[in-house]
């Protein structure tokens, strides 16, 4: 159990290497901190928390970095996030604001999210399983060709181009929308794939393999809002920290791209009292063992809800991320209608 004090010294610590990248050393926390103690008393603290392992020395008679562990009591001890400017929170709505659909809101939240950060941003896309449908648009772009819109009634919308096996004119696509409509508005995704196969035994049988094209479409609409998946922005923010990787940061990126991990994690990551979560290092798989992922939920409609956040390496503000990473998860709820 380490004094308040030590705690204090530890939380230096960490502050004075993210800011520096450089070990941490007793006569700079006397001269940049107000302990009013001398260095000595800074060494038999720094001494306390080395032997708690929550720092380290890297190097002979060099200061000290945080380990993995001193990082995880520091954030646990966080009390007050640091908050964000006026200026930062206007940046967020004013970039927000300007989304026109749930894919575009994404897109904006990825890259806003790394600009505050400087880490790479992550978004996951809700699991729809609770997603009802709003509307179905036909939209006709020849006489055998058909635009199908599905939208949900969290605004995400899916677009698909079909050939139909049969000229089609206004009148049927007019009648297969209506129908379409009258059956499925309202319904749950998990509704549309029992009821989709059915709409052809609405209409007379030389309609029905033209139906039937636009009932497969329907299916791939609902397979598409069902899958989990992650947008993401700032890979360049990682490479540009490669120094504070022991060993290559590509296979980092690579996980990044292939984001089975990390849906994984997204979906493991329990939020605290704050509405935040944080892994750090070692409490992450392997690949990622030299990172930190800050995370929040956002929320679509009444009771759909996902995860955003950002990664980088264990070297990273905490303060300042999970600040950032909390605002923006609470704007995307505010603008998809929650709060």
């Amino acid at each position: 159990m380490v004094s308040e004090r030590a705690l204090h010294v530890l939380r230096a610590i960490v502050q004075d290497y993210v800011a520096s990248r450089e070990p941490v050393g007793s006569k700079a926390i006397v001269e940049r901190h107000q302990f009013g103690v001398s260095a000595a008393t800074i060494r038999n603290d720094m001494a306390q928390l080395e032997e708690e392992e929550l720092i380290a020395a890297p190097h002979t008679s060099s200061g000290r970095v945080p380990t993995d562990k001193g990082y995880r009591l520091f954030v646990d001890q966080l009390q007050d996030l640091r908050p964000l400017s006026a200026g930062q929170r206007q940046a967020i709505a004013a970039f927000l604001d300007q989304s026109v659909d749930l894919d575009d809101v994404f897109a904006r939240t990825v890259r806003l999210l790394a600009s505050l950060t400087n880490q790479v941003a992550l978004v996951q896309y809700p699991t729809l399983g609770h997603a009802r449908v709003r509307h179905v648009e036909l939209v006709p772009l020849s006489t055998t060709r058909v635009m199908t819109v599905f939208i949900t009634d969290g605004g995400r919308v899916d677009q698909r181009i079909i050939e139909l096996p049969a000229e089609a004119d206004e009148v049927f696509l007019g009648e297969l929308r209506a129908k379409i409509n009258s059956a499925l508005a309202g319904r749950s995704l998990s509704d549309v794939t029992d009821l989709a196969p059915k709409l052809d035994e609405q209409f007379a049988p030389d309609r029905r393999p033209a139906v039937s094209v636009v009932a497969e479409a329907l299916l791939g609409h609902v397979d598409a809002h069902r899958s989990d998946r992650l947008v993401m922005a700032g890979a360049a923010n990682l490479v540009r920290t490669e120094s504070d990787f022991a060993g290559s940061v590509y296979p980092v990126l690579e996980a990044i791209e292939e984001q089975v991990t990390l849906l994984k994690l997204f979906r493991e990551m329990e939020l605290d009292q704050h509405g935040l979560s944080a892994r750090i290092g070692r409490e992450n798989d392997d690949v990622l063992r030299e990172t930190a992922v800050v995370t929040s939920a956002y929320r679509v409609g009444s009771d759909l809800s996902a995860k955003l956040g950002v990664l980088g390496p264990t070297r990273m503000d905490y303060s300042n991320n999970m600040a950032a990473v909390r605002a923006v998860a609470r704007y995307v709820s505010r603008l998809l209608g929650e709060e």
